[in-house]
């Protein structure tokens, strides 16, 4: 009998360890790094940075926030002033899948799954072939409640920022509110 419950207890505590592990894993997004050397860590806080911006594709709806740093600058005038952003500058696009609202009289898309997080450092001395600029993304899995960073390149974005290399290679100005 006194086998059998020293067991049990072995294996409850066992199980413990396993979920307590798994949860604790599961909420550590910060110590993610991306294949680039992004660290999401540097993005700390970004769930209460200021919006910048939204925008919507036909797959994904995006919030897009900015850290203090960046957002100071966007309200001097970086980057319509012929000025760049400085480097510490943050910013993070939070992308959902859409759903039909249920509950509105109006037909109106909001947010149904999260998915990821396009993060984008400015670091002049780290990134200095993408105009100063880190791009990495990590992506959320809903059913695991984890994120995973993903393998693109930390330079993977600036293909595509390149068209809009006259405004500091960012696309999404700071809307007026």
């Amino acid at each position: 009998m006194l086998r059998k419950n020293r067991l049990t207890m072995a294996t409850a505590t066992a199980v413990l360890a396993v979920l307590s592990g798994t949860a604790v894993h599961a909420q550590d997004k910060y110590s993610l790094t991306s294949p680039g050397g992004i660290a999401f860590s540097d993005f700390r806080g970004y769930e209460d940075w200021a919006v910048v911006s939204s925008a919507r594709t036909d797959e994904v709806l995006k919030v897009i926030v900015a850290n203090p740093t960046m957002i100071e600058a966007f309200k001097a005038g970086v980057p319509g002033n012929d000025q760049q952003f400085p480097d510490g500058s943050r910013i993070v696009k939070l992308q959902w899948k859409p759903k039909k609202s249920t509950e509105t009289p109006f037909v109106v898309d909001v947010p149904d799954v999260f998915t990821q997080a396009f993060v984008i450092e400015k670091d002049s001395r780290r990134f200095p072939n993408s105009g100063g600029w880190g791009y990495a993304l990590f992506n959320y899995e809903a059913a695991s409640g984890k994120f995973t960073a993903d393998s693109s390149p930390s330079d993977c974005g600036h293909a595509c920022h390149v068209a809009v290399k006259a405004k500091d290679h960012i696309f999404h100005p700071y809307q007026v509110r």
